[in-house]
């Protein structure tokens, strides 16, 4: 099914593999007749082309990109926009798309979602942005319609920025990385690996494209095969493939910890960019006749069989052939690993009550977003419950096409009907489900979903305060196959179903009725309009020559999600007031996290004014004296902050807030084994904080002090060796790194966060 290289190999032709090895070179001039070096045949990827003309550094190995377009949705745009106007923003250098589909309800708050999409507007209008109103279009799919480009490059504040099957390299990040565009400044990273994701074969009859997804999610994110590579899709195997099934396929790869994505493109592709009015936009491409990649994916597809995901991790999979055979067994395998992530002994998770005559039964399907939505995924979910019903039981389905003009094109082509004769209800455009605010399981629920996660509370629930559901991501075909069995798990390919697939017409006007487009015509006379709840940054201070940490959090999980660090579902609406959203800080991981936090920054904010920093901290007293002993330091000169330990943080969503809510609350530092993403890193480092990396058997525990000497001349320096002690009555050394920080990075960090950084410059 999937099959992983154990180092790199060769792909001429477009079609045949060579893996590297002594004798490849000399295979690969035998087959092709081109004589060249592993150096070069890197060159050759669609990758390397793509990169190589977006970057403006003259360096392949250090790379400064400039994207041709940016993407935003309306639980990030705010506090881009904020940031960028406290930086000196005066108008969008290239295209910016605001969309509105993750607060769209405006259902929490009071006034401050559509505040939120006021302010959008305006911001549109002002600086020459493009603005989708809320219920048009989710982030990815309007991007897929109107934005995507062969051969181009787009940046998103969402994670799942993929639009690789569109010939689109795509890149998902926090919003100071967009901050950066808009100020015509450079996302700067190393070259990256890539990894070919070689497809062949075609797909069995109902496996559906969330299917080979998750089998490939499986294979590769636990031993890191892809993580901040690009994953570059290859082989005959596509020509199968629609370009709906592509996509689907594509924007799961972001739950892979995957850089970005690229396919090779064809007449299938052409034909897209027909249908949405936009052949120039159309580009071939394949990679070169000779290509090396730093790994290979193989892929069958005709071996892929359904698939599920269990809870509460997207690579947590099983084909649910093996799940229906092994279920009181499997069932508990999950109950038991789900206490790791869980760490709460006041809930009482259980998966085998769901085990009714032998089968296992789910309260609720949802299909939805950027990656169940599209409108071959509802086309053939239609196909599959045509002339049945979900029943009158526990379970219910919904679905949610990803925009107007699919919804548009199933109202017209009978879909959306067959569908609502089953008992379904069908939504407009809208990210909730994938987030928590949305279709809502009740508590200990279960819900099958064609969405992009599951992990623990991104559906909605709150372990703190006695809740639990679970999500188990599967694709469109087989949540329809278990709703025609009226909610018992079933394989779309044990339904008996012939899919019409009925081919696509794309209005255009439904956006050019609706959409602001503001490209090139900024008016700097337009006022942007606040709301009560849009706040703007707090000051931040630049890096002392040494700073004292007090550990706050300790989570020792294996991976910890940007999730847990700060939830979403509700609290998305006050991710326009930065002190606002703080409050939610590690709320479903660490209750008491931002009372400590609070506690430690008194101190900071003493210090910065000048008034005793003792009577804020009885301890700080003994401390220092301790420090004093062995160096000579000013305790009214040396920064104090709060610091999480986490083995791994950072997996899941490209969300800012989940560094900013932290230094908000003073908080100065991360140490982590790993960082789970690129992105999380990228995160800490524009807030000013540091991403610091200990692999050694930890030192410390929560409340202890850490005191860091000589942080900032470290950095000056470039010098990756940083001591730092662990002071407990006594000072107990320990070595702290920083890895790889670029230049910019590192002044970033002396300045104390993006918004310093650009004030200077």
């Amino acid at each position: 099914m999937v099959k992983l290289y154990e180092g790199g190999a060769y792909l001429v032709n477009g079609s045949d593999l060579i893996p590297d090895s002594a004798g490849a070179l000399a295979a690969v001039e035998s087959k092709t007749g081109v004589k060249t070096t592993k150096e070069n045949a890197a060159k050759g990827t669609m990758a390397y082309d793509i990169l190589s003309s977006h970057n403006t550094s003259g360096n392949m190995e250090n790379l400064k990109i400039k994207f041709d377009k940016l993407t935003s949705h309306d639980i990030t745009f705010v506090g881009i926009l904020q940031t960028a106007r406290a930086s000196g923003l005066e108008k969008f250098p290239v295209p910016y798309v605001l969309t509105n589909c993750h607060n769209s309800l405006c259902a929490v708050g009071g006034t401050i979602n559509e505040d939120d999409h006021v302010f959008g507007l305006s911001c549109a209008k002002k600086y020459g942005g493009i603005y989708v109103p809320p219920h048009q279009a989710v982030i990815h799919q309007f991007a897929r319609e109107m934005l995507a480009a062969g051969g181009a490059m787009v940046l998103g504040s969402d994670s799942h920025t993929r639009y690789g099957a569109l010939g689109t390299m795509a890149v998902g990040e926090g919003g100071p990385e967009i901050v950066k565009q808009l100020l015509e400044q450079t996302y700067d990273i190393p070259m990256p690996g890539v990894v070919a994701i070689h497809l062949t074969g075609r797909p069995q009859k109902g496996v559906g494209p969330q299917d080979i997804a998750l089998a490939i999610i499986g294979a590769v994110f636990k031993n890191g095969y892809v993580n901040n590579k690009v994953m570059e899709f290859v082989g005959d195997g596509i020509d199968n493939l629609s370009v709906d099934f592509r996509i689907g396929v594509d924007v799961m790869t972001t739950e892979t910890t995957c850089l970005s994505s690229i396919w090779r493109t064809d007449d299938a592709v052409k034909e897209f960019y027909e249908i949405h009015g936009r052949t120039a936009d159309y580009k071939e491409l394949q990679p070169a006749k000779v290509a090396y990649y730093d790994g290979v994916v193989e892929v069958d597809l005709g071996k892929v069989k359904p698939m599920i995901a269990m809870p509460f991790h997207p690579s947590n999979v099983y084909t649910i052939e093996e799940l229906n055979n092994n279920l009181e067994d499997i069932l508990r395998e999950v109950e038991k690993n789900a206490l790791v992530s869980l760490d709460n002994n006041n809930i009482d998770f259980k998966l085998t009550d769901k085990i009714r005559n032998g089968k296992l039964y789910v309260e609720q399907g949802v299909i939805a977003g950027c990656a169940g939505g599209g409108y071959e995924n509802l086309c053939d979910a239609a196909d599959i419950l045509r002339g049945k019903t979900i029943g009158a039981d526990e379970f219910s389905l919904s679905v949610y096409p990803a925009s107007q003009p699919i919804f548009m094109e199933l109202v017209k082509n009978g879909r959306i009907a067959d569908l609502m004769a089953t008992g379904a209800t069908v939504r407009t455009a809208f990210c909730g489900p994938c987030f928590g605010a949305g279709d809502v399981p009740s508590n200990k629920g279960l819900s099958i979903r064609h969405s992009t996660r599951n992990f623990p509370n991104r559906e909605g629930s709150k372990v703190t305060n006695g809740q639990i559901a679970s999500v188990a991501l599967m694709d469109a075909r087989s949540i329809a196959a278990t709703a025609a069995n009226k909610g018992y798990l079933t394989a779309a390919t044990d339904i008996d179903v012939e899919f019409t697939k009925p081919k696509y017409y794309f209005d255009k006007s439904i956006y050019e009725n609706r959409v602001f487009d503001g490209v090139g015509k900024a008016d700097p006379s337009v006022e942007i309009k606040f709301g009560p709840n849009i706040v703007d940054w707090p000051e931040m201070h630049a890096l002392t020559d040494n700073v004292l940490l007090k550990v706050v959090s300790m989570i020792h999980d294996p991976v910890t999600t940007t999730d847990e660090l700060i939830p979403s579902g509700e609290t998305s609406s006050y991710r326009s007031n930065p002190l606002g959203l703080a409050e939610f800080t590690l709320s479903r991981k660490d209750p008491a996290y931002v009372g400590k936090a609070k506690e430690v920054q008194k101190v900071e904010k003493a210090r910065v004014a000048g008034t005793d920093i003792y009577t804020e901290d009885a301890r700080l007293k003994e401390i220092y004296d301790t420090i004093q002993a062995q160096f000579d330091i000013v305790p009214e000169e040396t920064e104090v902050g709060s610091v999480i330990f986490a083995v791994k943080p950072g997996d899941g969503s490209a969300r800012e807030q989940a560094a900013s809510c932290q230094r908000v609350l003073g908080g100065m530092a991360n140490i982590a084994r790993e960082y789970a993403t690129k992105r999380y890193r990228s995160n800490l480092i524009n807030w000013g904080m540091l991403p610091f990396v200990f692999g050694e058997e930890l030192p410390f525990d929560k409340d202890d002090y850490i005191f860091v000497k000589g942080i900032k001349q470290a950095i000056e320096t470039k010098n990756d060796n940083i001591k730092a002690y662990v002071v407990n009555k006594g000072m107990k050394e320990m070595e702290l790194h920083l890895g790889n920080l670029t230049d910019d990075e590192r002044e970033i960090i002396l300045k104390g966060c993006l918004i310093n950084y650009n004030k200077k410059n």
